[in-house]
């Protein structure tokens, strides 16, 4: 299993672009899945395009939550390719859903939990204020839990992943949305991560700089970048 960041607010490479947004290419499983889609589809597509990555090999895409910024690259991306599958929680707005539609692509409205394709599932809707659902990779080393903005809370949705998933959290990456947020408060969550037994993370996009770099000085060698170009490899 190889996850490629190919959008967020950071590059790892100086031939890749940022934006504020975040999107990861899972390939490895029956299925590609791309999450989440950042919020500029000619960002999207040319950091793709510079990583040998063809939009034509994606079979999903699984839209976290309806913002912007993980939903703006989508129609480019249709536009590029629309033979595939579109998962989203089911707050997706009238026009959206018209434009997915239109395009020839699949829509799967995503209210409980469900599976993308075997080894991938999703957490389902969660969270009441801005509904999100989160990815589920089961790996033999444990769980590879991606958040787009993790709106409902990072922990509760590495608790309803670990739930689902029925394995301990091995990798967890993404926007954990923990930007100007003290440092007590983080200091509580990178607590919670641990007391979860989370063996590795990768915090992104809206985790906030300074969110990031304590992660960072907490798990030392355990901590991956998540910027643009990074690339995970895992064992199925």
């Amino acid at each position: 299993m190889v996850i490629t960041v190919v959008y967020d607010n950071t590059t790892t490479r100086e031939d890749l672009e940022s934006g504020w947004g975040f999107s990861c290419l899972i390939q490895g499983l029956d299925q590609v899945i791309l999450f989440d889609t950042g919020a500029d589809g000619p960002i999207l597509l040319d950091n793709m395009r510079t990583l040998n990555l063809s939009p034509d090999v994606i079979d999903a895409v699984v839209l976290s939550h309806q913002h912007g910024d993980h939903t703006g690259g989508l129609l480019d991306l249709l536009q590029a390719h629309s033979d595939l599958t579109v998962f989203s929680v089911d707050n997706i707005s009238g026009r959206l859903e018209e434009e997915i539609i239109d395009s020839g692509a699949g829509l799967v409205t995503v209210t409980d939990s469900l599976s993308v394709c075997p080894h991938a599932l999703l957490t389902g809707r969660m969270g009441t204020g801005i509904p999100e659902t989160g990815l589920i990779l089961r790996t033999s080393r444990g769980l590879v839990i991606i958040t787009g903005c993790a709106h409902p809370g990072i922990v509760e949705m590495i608790r309803r992943s670990v739930e689902l998933g029925e394995a301990g959290p091995y990798l967890v990456m993404g926007g954990f949305h923990l930007f100007g947020t003290s440092r007590r408060g983080v200091r509580k969550v990178i607590g919670q991560f641990r007391s979860q037994q989370v063996v590795r993370v990768a915090p992104c996009h809206c985790t906030g700089p300074e969110a990031i770099e304590m992660f960072h000085q907490n798990y030392q060698e355990d901590y991956l970048d998540c910027g643009v170009g990074q690339v995970i490899e895992l064992a199925p």
